[in-house]
Order: structure tokens, then sequence, then C-alpha cells
């Protein structure tokens, strides 16, 4: 359970639990004014100063938890994290009311639930609605029995894969990340650390590399095939795999050994299949193991390069480190789809804004290869990590190169696309850095020293005989800035925005107006200029019908599937009464750019969107929506690029 009853409040001191947080940091985290966040660290010093600690603010670097007595906090702590068996706020209650639905054999009344919680059977009603949208990612339904209740039917690995992913959801929201003190009701007081023992042991012996999320999902994994054999749902049948290693059987068997002591007796050869495929699907594998075996992860891997190529003119096909990337990401990708096998991906927000070119590309790629060689649907997040690896390439090929010698060890617990993504952010901004290799946070641990001249990390490590300095994924200006004391900065990215703007094409719409009909009367006037032909319509209605094109701070990025356009031009509207632009969330669009780029100009593709990415980063959109003609535009638009070269 949450720590304080307001749920920032909960967040934020879990940010500031281990580490010292800029101020600014954190107000953009929550996106919450710096006031906000002054007013909310008062309310959490006035809950635990009678445990003898509270938040200090240190100037020039952020808030740091002072804690007097240990014995003391830990207390507070710990009382906090015992579960105590009845969900208070919504979330809570869906994450408990999966839990129950999967768990339970025989049909469950609402009314029955609603009683247990001392809540009403209409609170709970609404709560549903998100409980069946959640398990219809995993093609599980709900029936209905006359006079009986309410009854899950799906596959028994569409099962198990939701009531992982949903104890691993609950294990990241406990402040303390400690499995010895987590015990839902459930698990029946399984004891997990045994578990993840019996995991740690056999995956170093048998030198099989995972994250430390994909190390929790298996351990909570075997928990839960525990649970279901001890009541009644073994797996009976064996899902053909052609990617059967002998190193991961091994491990499995030695793995089956260590849970005689759950189950009294080995896994059988199903259940044995199913856990190798689990291991597959979760390990970082090593670059030369997707690459010796053909399979349909190579071939949907040529189709994407392919599928780029013809409709976007980039040639990555030679890109061999990408080949590497792209092939061992897509094996341990359809081994997940296989499987219902979800993998949150908590940077897509970031991703969409950072890289929203490389996305849009993947995006399309994906879309057309999901017709043809893909029998299960990529979830957005799934989608996110693909679009890093393409994104990576395609500034390494097509942007501008750089001779870099200071040589940086970079330490990650998930995976290669979360190393893509830092070497990609950190190299734009200190191109003269080298990353030598990319280490997990045990191998990292198990070094004498390192070699490199400082270690550049997105997980919590000790210090060695190097500088070592901890970053997010997608770094904060704070944390450019400690990168930057060790490494030398000179870079200019030049933008020529007279080059893919047009005065003809500048609109400011005061009156009403819906999404159709602004498509309808740009594309019209694009066409009777000559910029595009009658198939860019509906190829921007396909690729909005997709995903929305909402970058985010109100600022929209219409385009085609694939570069369609005759001559490229980007036709910039401003409409302050906004347009609703994402029917789902009910978001509105305030500045949209209409993009109609052609294949001769491909290479200036990149650039466009990273203008549109520096509106978002400089929250621009205020400042563009009151605007009234194009050189005003301009002189915004240079004057928000220039303090970031």
């Amino acid at each position: 359970m949450a720590l304080f009853t307001q749920q920032r409040h909960n967040q934020i001191f879990a940010r500031i639990l281990n580490e010292v947080v800029p101020q600014d940091e954190l107000a953009k985290h929550f996106s919450v004014s710096t006031r906000t966040i002054r007013s909310d660290i008062n309310e959490i010093n006035e809950l635990i100063q009678s445990y003898s600690a509270h938040i200090v603010y240190e100037r020039g670097h952020g808030y740091r938890l002072k804690i007097d007595d240990e014995t003391l906090f830990e207390s507070f702590t710990k009382q906090n994290e015992e579960e105590n068996g009845i969900p208070r706020t919504s979330k809570e209650r869906i994450d408990a009311l999966l839990l129950k639905l999967l768990m339970l054999s025989l049909p469950v009344k609402l009314d029955d639930i609603a009683e247990e919680w001392f809540i009403s059977r209409g609170t709970l009603q609404q709560d549903m609605g998100a409980v069946r949208e959640h398990l219809q990612r995993y093609q599980i339904i709900l029936e209905s029995i006359p006079h009986q209740g309410i009854r899950l039917n799906g596959s028994e690995w569409a099962i198990r894969a939701c009531i992982t992913e949903t104890l691993l959801r609950r294990f990241a929201q406990q402040i303390n990340h400690d499995l010895s003190t987590f015990y839902p009701e459930c698990l029946d007081n399984l004891d997990l650390t045994y578990i993840d023992k019996v995991l740690h042991n056999s995956m170093n012996r048998f030198d099989i590399r995972l994250s430390n999320e994909g190390h929790l999902y298996l351990v909570f994994n075997c928990a839960v095939t525990i649970l279901r054999i001890t009541r009644g749902h073994e797996l009976t049948t064996i899902v053909k795999n052609n990617e059967s290693e002998d190193v991961i059987r091994k491990s499995c068997d030695e793995i089956s050994k260590g849970l005689i002591y759950f189950l009294g007796s080995d896994l059988s050869s199903p259940e044995l299949s199913y856990l190798h495929d689990q291991i597959i699907a979760q390990r970082i594998s090593h670059h030369d193991t997707a690459l010796l075996k053909n399979g349909s992860h190579s071939e949907l891997s040529e189709y994407i390069l392919s599928y780029i190529n013809d409709l976007y003119n980039y040639d990555l096909r030679n890109d061999e480190k990408l080949k590497k990337d792209l092939n061992t990401h897509l094996a341990a990708l359809i081994t997940r789809l296989q499987y219902h096998i979800s993998t949150p991906n908590p940077l897509l927000s970031d991703i969409k804004q950072y890289y929203p070119f490389a996305y849009d590309v993947t995006l399309s790629a994906l879309t057309s290869a999901s017709k043809k060689l893909l029998p299960h649907p990529i979830s957005e997040d799934e989608l996110g990590y693909l679009a890093v690896h393409i994104g990576v390439s395609l500034e390494r090929n097509y942007g501008a190169g750089s001779i870099r010698q200071t040589e940086v060890l970079v330490v990650t617990d998930s995976g290669n696309s979360t190393f893509r993504v830092v070497e990609s952010k950190i190299i734009r901004e200190f191109p003269q850095l080298k990353f030598s290799r990319s280490l997990t946070l045990q191998e990292y641990e198990s070094l004498s020293e390192i070699e490199e001249d400082f270690v550049i990390t997105t997980v919590r490590i000790s210090e060695k005989n190097k500088p070592v300095i901890k970053i997010a994924p997608f770094p904060t200006p704070y944390q450019l800035e400690q990168v930057g004391r060790l490494a030398m900065v000179d870079q200019t990215r030049p933008y020529i925005i007279e080059h893919f703007f047009d005065e003809r094409y500048f609109m400011v719409i005061n009156e009403k107006i819906n999404q159709e009909t602004l498509f309808q009367t740009v594309c019209q006037k694009l066409q009777q200029d000559g910029y595009v032909t009658a198939d860019f319509y509906p190829s921007l209605q396909e690729r909005e019908s997709i995903v929305s094109t909402l970058l985010g701070e109100g600022i929209a990025l219409p385009h085609s599937l694939g570069l369609l356009a005759n001559k490229t031009v980007v036709v910039t509207i401003v409409v302050p009464k906004g347009i609703e632009w994402n029917k789902e969330t009910k978001e509105n669009a305030y500045v949209i750019f209409l993009l109609a780029i052609s294949k001769s100009d491909y290479e200036e593709a990149m650039a466009i969107y990273d203008l549109f990415v520096t509106f978002v980063k400089e929250k621009t959109t205020r400042r563009l929506v009151t605007v009234k003609n194009f050189n005003e535009f301009q002189v915004i638009a240079k004057d928000s690029l220039a303090r970031i070269l």
C-alpha cells in the first residue's frame, strides 16, 4: 500500500528515498510547478518528522532525505509495506480484482467482493471497465454464469502472463523493493527470496544474462507457475519452439530441481518447455545468438529494413550493428508475443517525443509487417523499443559524425534498447565520447577496476576507481551538465527553418473546426499547388487512425505513411481554441504541423522532426499560439533553437 494518501506524495518520496533529486526535475516529471513541489515536500515532512526523518534542500543539488534514527524510520516504511487486504484506491482495486478473478477457478459475484471490501457495487462496477480492457490485451474474456457470478476464460499461458505482470506492477509500487517483505495474499506466503536465489544461481552458472526487470519477471512467473500447478492448472501440451537451446534446457532442469521444495516433484515436460520460453523471452542475448539461426525474426528484420528503404529512402540494410540489435530484439519479441508476455515501456512517451521520426518510420513498417509476418499484434510499448534501434541507426548513418576519444562505460539493466538510447542522446550532446561497452549491474559489481575514463549509469551503483554519473535514459539538463563536467562540449546543430516552411502555408484559425475538415482543406490546397497527389489524403487519415500524431504540449504532427509528397513543405496551423485530436484521451492540439515530405528530401526529414522535438522540450506552445503571422512564428522558432545549440 502507499505510504501517503496522495499518490504524488508517495511517488515523490520514492524518488527522494535513495538519491538527491533536483527541484526542477521533480516538477517536470509530475507536470506541476516548482511551487507545488515545495508544498508537497512540506506536507511529506509533516508526516515523517515523528519518525526522525525529514527532506532537506541543498542549493545547487536538490532534495535529499535526512534520517536521524534509522531504526525508527525503518518501522515507518515497513508498517506501510504490509498488505492490509482491502484496496483503497481505484488503481489498487483494479489490480486486486484482476488477481482475484485470475486466481479463482469458480465463478464469483461482484456483490460478494463489494461486501468484502466495504464498498458499493456501483463503485466496483466502474472499476470493472478497466479490468475488462486490461484482460482484452491477453485475449481473456469475462463470462457471466447465471445465478453464480463471473469467471475468466482464456489460455493458461495468457492467464499466467497477466498474473505475473500484475504482481510485478504491484511490487514496483512498493517503496522498498525487497522480495522478503512483499506478501500479497494471492501468493499464499510463497518464499520469493528462495525462488530468487534458485534463479540467480542457475543464471550465473549457465552465463544467461538478464536485466533486473527480466530477473524479477521470472521470479514472479515461477511463483505463478507453482500456484497454478498446485491449484490444478498444470500445462499438458508443448508449444513447438524452433529456438530451443541446450544451455537453457540445462538451466531449466536445474531450476526444476530447486522448485521441488514447493511442488514435491520435478516440472513436467510441458512446464519445462514453458519455463524455457520464458527465459528466452527475458534473456539479454549475445549478438551472435540471433544471427546463428534463420527464423521468423530474420525474415521480419529484413522486411522492416526493406520497407524503410522502399518507402522512406533510408537504406539501413547494410548497418550490421542495427541488424544484430534488431535480430536479437525480434527473436525475443516473437517469443513474448507468442506467450502474451507484456513488456511495459516506461520510456514510451519520451521515445515518442525524442524519436518522433523513428517512431513513425517503425510504426509504418510494423503496421505493414503485421498483415503478413506477425500473427499477434504488437503493443505500443514494444513498438517504442524497436523505434529506438531504428532511430539510433538513422542518426548513425544519416546524422553528423564526430571523432570521439574519451571512453565511457555504460551500466544499465534494461537491455540493449536503453543502452542505445543513452549512447545516442549523450553522443548527440558530446560527440567526442566513445561508448566502449555496456554492462549489467551484476557484471559491473564483479569488476575490480574500471578501464574507461568514467561511468554513465541508469541504475544505482557503487563507485570504483573512476567517476560515476547516474542519469535517466533520456537525460535531464541537470544530468547532462554533470556529464559535461567530464567531457568538453563543442557541438553545433544548424537548423534552416526557411528550407522547410513557407509563408503561403501558414494559417491561424480562430473559428471552430474539426480534424477531418482541417485535413480536407489543407490537402485540397496542397494538391492544387502540386505538392501532393490524391493518394496523400487517404494515407494521412490511415496514419492518424493507427496512433494519434499528438507529440505533446499541444503539438500535433499529422503526416502520411511514407514519403508521398512531390515536393516538401510543412503546413503550420495555429488554432488558439484548440482541436480535439485524440478522442480517447480528449486531448487537444493547438499547433499543428502537417508534414508533406518528398523522397528527395529524406535526409532533411530528421532535421524537421528535431525542430518539433525542440518545441516540445522548450514548452513553446504558449508562445506559438499567440503569433499572428509567419514572421512572428520564425522569430519564436529561431529563438527556441538558439537556446539549445
